[in-house]
């Protein structure tokens, strides 16, 4: 019964540890993975060097390869630190489909088709801008007059 009861409790722990989005990103992203892989590395090797009979504050000051090896993991725990900061790839990606240029740049062009292929809104929009067009009619006050005779047509 003991054996069930820590199986349930492993098998909880694991769905709740699924749950959790820094896990989720450590199970997803390669590059934090491989960050904090070569932090434990370098933390494992500077432990061995410190810890090799020396004092270590010794060691701290004077060993510049264990130096070297504690900037080393600061670099990677910085670089896994910036890597769980910045969304995952795919939100990344979603975000930058969409937004309000986009939607502003679709509604301009669609509203310059729109303008483009009907002549009763393109109207209206002249009409908006330049003011409404006068509309007469033209009617002449002069009369046409006769046309002049050729000069060498007069008698015949």
């Amino acid at each position: 019964m003991a054996a069930k009861d820590k199986l349930g409790k492993a098998s909880e722990a694991a769905r709740e540890a699924t749950g959790n989005r820094y896990v989720q990103r450590l199970l997803e992203d390669e590059e934090l993975r491989s960050s904090l892989l070569s932090a434990y590395g370098a933390a494992r090797s500077a432990y061995g060097r410190m810890s090799n009979g020396r004092p270590a504050s010794e060691a701290l000051f004077e060993d510049r390869r264990l130096q070297e090896e504690l900037g080393h993991v600061i670099g990677s725990l910085r670089d896994a630190s910036g890597a769980l900061r910045k969304p995952p790839a795919q939100v990344v990606a979603k975000r930058r489909s969409g937004g309000i240029g986009r939607s502003l740049m679709l509604a301009v062009l669609g509203g310059a088709l729109a303008i483009a292929l009907s002549e009763s809104l393109r109207a209206k929009v002249l009409d908006m801008l330049f003011g409404a067009e006068e509309k007469f009619d033209y009617t002449s006050t002069t009369a046409p007059s006769a046309a002049p005779e050729p000069a060498g047509m007069a008698g015949a």
